[in-house]
């Protein structure tokens, strides 16, 4: 009977190396929507402050969630402060996340990833903006993930169609939206 033969240490070492950098990879990774651009230039000054949201595919953290808005301000070092609020009609109560985005590569591109639960970060993709950064269009790393935002609890008529259009040109499916309530009531 031959003795076992023992799985060299250095192989060991690999191996472990190797899963440690898809385990780093699988949570600092971020990515954009094939066929979606973001924009460039991006001016993350005239993007801070806070943003409605009028529209958004949903998904567990933003279910049940009307008045819902996006405050964006600058970090000393440099990242931005991500605060999101929205009030859970079902529940009755205000829900309210923090969290934390830098830039994926230059600060002149919109393209960031934004993190609520530690190391693990999402794309946060800005793929349209006017010109006077009034309205904006977000994607996340994949077709799941979508908002349209304003600086105001509305959006023109012609915003909006076009901000639909691209968003399925890229191949969104639209027809899910949620589009948000920030009236009175809906409190």
């Amino acid at each position: 009977m031959s003795k076992p033969q023992k799985l060299p240490i250095a192989l060991l070492a690999g191996v472990g190396v190797a899963a440690g950098l898809i385990f780093y990879k699988s949570v600092s990774s971020v990515s954009i929507p094939r066929g979606a651009k973001a924009v460039s230039p991006f001016d993350v000054e005239k993007y801070l402050g806070k943003w409605y949201e009028i529209a958004r595919l949903d998904y567990k953290f933003e279910k049940h969630l009307n008045n819902v808005t996006a405050t964006y301000s600058l970090n000393e070092n440099g990242s931005i402060r991500v605060d999101n609020k929205g009030y859970n009609y079902q529940s009755r109560q205000w829900k309210e996340s923090v969290g934390r985005a830098k830039f994926v590569g230059s600060s002149d591109v919109g393209r960031l990833k934004v993190s609520f639960f530690g190391p693990f970060y999402a794309g946060y993709n800005v793929i349209a903006v006017d010109d006077d950064y009034q309205y904006a269009l977000v994607a996340g790393d994949n077709l799941n993930y979508m908002w349209i935002l304003s600086r105001e609890t509305t959006i023109p008529a012609h915003i909006r169609e076009n901000y639909l259009a691209l968003a399925q040109q890229i191949g969104f499916e639209t027809g899910e939206l949620i589009w948000t309530d920030h009236s009175e009531d809906s409190i």
